[in-house]
């Protein structure tokens, strides 16, 4: 995917109504401090179209990023944050249901997931979430530059074994520092977006 235009579309909070933009879109969700910001940005080239932050929890609604006014990149709210109200968190899952359910035009889920540490509790449930609404979340492993090269495999397969993801799901590692795993991530997206998957 080559990169011409990308703008900050549509963004939704708890009590907006949710967008039929009418064009393909993909979504990413993940624990707040996974490095969904850094991912994206990475996707679209862009230092800091989506706010990074060292404070997790910072994404409090659904983000719609327009990539060359023909998809969107959505950003789910990040989950898990200790610091935000049960009631919040219990809105933020309402918000991010509604958004799986009603989309018309939602073709794939990204889950992302640290390399670095075996699957939350909230990783696990997400993914039975996203499951349960009809998609097969493709897992995302962030972080990679943060582990050895030949600690990967193990990671991997850990990260697989505890979500007890289907067989012949895609696991991409991804690292936000040299954009290994970007190539890979885009052509899933591509095909979802534009192919026959």
């Amino acid at each position: 995917m080559v990169i011409k235009q990308v703008s900050l579309d549509i963004v939704c909070g708890i009590t907006s109504k949710l967008p039929d933009t009418g064009k393909p879109e993909v979504a990413f969700a993940g624990k707040s401090n996974v490095g969904k910001s850094s991912l994206i940005n990475g996707l679209i080239n862009r230092k800091s179209l989506a706010r990074t932050s060292s404070q997790p929890g910072k994404t409090q609604t659904i983000n719609f990023y327009h990539v060359n006014e023909e998809m969107y990149l959505v950003d789910l709210p990040g989950y898990g944050y200790a610091r935000v109200s049960e009631e919040i968190k219990a809105k933020w899952g309402q918000m991010i249901e509604r958004y799986l359910g009603s989309s018309k035009t939602l073709k794939a889920v990204f889950l992302l997931v640290d390399i670095r540490h075996s699957p939350s509790a909230n990783d696990k449930i997400m993914y039975d979430w996203i499951t349960h609404n009809g998609f097969q979340p493709i897992i995302i492993a962030t972080k990679l530059d943060k582990i050895k090269r030949s600690q990967i495999q193990k990671q991997i397969k850990l990260i697989c074994t505890e979500l007890d993801v289907v067989e012949g799901t895609p696991v991409i590692p991804f690292s936000a520092q040299t954009k290994q795993g970007r190539d890979e991530i885009w052509e899933l997206i591509e095909e979802f977006c534009y192919g026959n998957y």
